[in-house]
Order: C-alpha cells, then structure tokens, then sequence
C-alpha cells in the first residue's frame, strides 16, 4: 500500500475539542485538509474548528454528539458525506475513564464507558465501511491505550474497552487489506490530557479514601505534549502502519507483558516502590 499523502484529504476526527483529538485537527490543517470534527464539547469544538481554519484548513465541519447514546452513527455519517462527499482518514479518538474497583463500578456507568470508547468505534467504523471500502488507499485509526496492553488495578471498564478495541482492530485489519484500507491502532501512554482530571468515579469509589490519591498519581505519568503525540499518529498514518506505541513507558510496559504475561505487575510494582 501506498504511503499516504494528507496534502487534500478529507479527515474525520472524533473528540476534537481537547488533547490528542485537538492536535490531530491543528496538525491535519498544517496539511491544508478538509476536516471534520466531532465532540459533545461544543464550547471547545467551536474553538479548535477556529485554530484549524487559521492554520489553512480548506474546510471545516463540526458534529455535536454524545457518543454515549448508543446511535448506530448512520445518520452521522451520512451528513459528514454530505457536507464532504468523501472523508479519506477517520480517525475514533474519543474516550472517557472511569475510576474505582469492580465491586464499586455500577452498571450504568460501566455501560457509559464501554458507549463510548468502545461502542462509538464500532458503530462509526461500521458507518462508515462501504465508503471505506469503495475508496483504496483510505485508512482508519482506532485509539486504544496503554491500557489495552496492561491491566492496572481500578480500571477494569477502561481496560476491558481499551483490549476489546485493540483486538476489533486487528482483526478488522486482517478484513480490509484485500480493499486497500489501512488500519491503525493506537496505544497511547501518559500523554498530557485532561482524560484523568475529567474521569468519573464511581459514588463507592468516591465516598472510600485513596480515589483522589490515585487520581494524582495517574495525572503524574501525563507528561507528553498532546501535539507530540498526534505526530507520531499521522507519521504512523502515511507509512500505514498497522500499530503505534507511543511513549517509553507503553514501549516498555508493552515489551515486559509479553516477556512475563503472568507476573508483569509484580515487577511494574516494584519499580514503582523503588522510584518512589
């Protein structure tokens, strides 16, 4: 497959108003692309499609969307093709955290999650397919995590849905080749994002201490730049790359689960009592 070239293309980016989804819309404009812009933000959506505009996109849309209403994303769809005739990369950047034990998560809000950073790319991807499809050399990126290769304590609905991403896109992979689609999936860790500060707790997680503790905690590992990140996934995009890890950290995590799938915690918390 042919490397691809943003000079011209048409991009869907959901979760644009902030963190990475922000820098992917400024970046793709420094390209001179047509974007289209979804979040629920509607405040910080307005503000980027601005930013994007200035920096020479050649058009911008925007979409205000709750990802958590469980739409099949047809409609959605169909407007974006309307206002763009065609969208050349979609990338499903939007995602939400929740905080607390299994014991302590409800169903609503492990439903909520799992809406969103799970379901959205399901039904958006399935949305979008026959346009896909019919365009060769179009491609999809599918923002996973960290956290869709390792399984630290208190995540269990963001690791459950990071995982199922990472496998629904590698399999989909497998699916589109023979059509000339590319696929991404993407495995950010510790970028400097406001996902921590915004994740909802459960109320028992809430009402027992240490939620805020380990909230810091998390907050300390966010140390890449948003715009860093977002290089690093449209480099990845125009070399096709079926997979992307960013940060040492995720590298290094990523290499250790599959050195010692069964014991690899036992040596992530050690190093973290030794750095502490």
């Amino acid at each position: 497959m042919r490397p691809f070239e943003f000079s011209g293309k048409t991009c869907f980016v959901t979760g644009a108003a902030s963190g990475i989804g922000e820098a992917l819309a400024l970046r793709l404009a420094d390209f001179g692309c047509a974007l289209a812009l979804l979040d629920r933000d509607e405040t910080g959506l307005k503000r980027v499609a601005d930013l994007a505009k200035q920096r020479g996109a050649r058009k911008v849309t925007t979409y205000v969307v709750d990802l958590s209403d469980r739409g099949d994303r047809l409609d959605l769809v169909a407007e974006v093709l309307a206002d763009h005739e065609r969208v050349d990369l979609v990338i499903n950047n939007a995602g939400v955290a929740l905080g607390g034990l299994f014991h302590q998560v409800t169903v609503e809000d492990f439903e909520w999650l799992m809406d969103i950073n799970f379901g959205a790319v399901v039904w958006i991807t399935k949305a979008f397919l026959p346009h896909l499809r019919e365009n060769p050399g179009s491609h999809l990126v599918n923002m996973s995590s960290l956290f869709g290769l390792i399984a630290p304590v208190g995540q269990t609905a963001y690791v459950a849905s990071k995982h199922a991403v990472r496998g629904f896109t590698e399999a989909l992979r497998q699916e589109l080749l023979p059509d000339g689609v590319g696929v991404t999936v993407v495995h950010p860790g510790g970028i400097k994002t406001n996902i921590a500060v915004n994740a909802r707790v459960s109320a028992a997680a809430a009402a027992e201490s240490g939620s805020e503790q380990a909230r810091r905690q998390i907050e300390a590992f966010l140390a890449m730049p948003p715009a860093q990140a977002a290089q690093q996934i449209l480099d990845a995009v125009h070399n096709r790359k079926p997979r992307l890890v960013i940060t040492s950290l995720a590298k290094f995590a990523d290499l250790l689960v599959r050195l010692t799938p069964s014991h690899y915690w036992t040596i992530l918390n050690a190093l973290a009592k030794r750095a502490g």
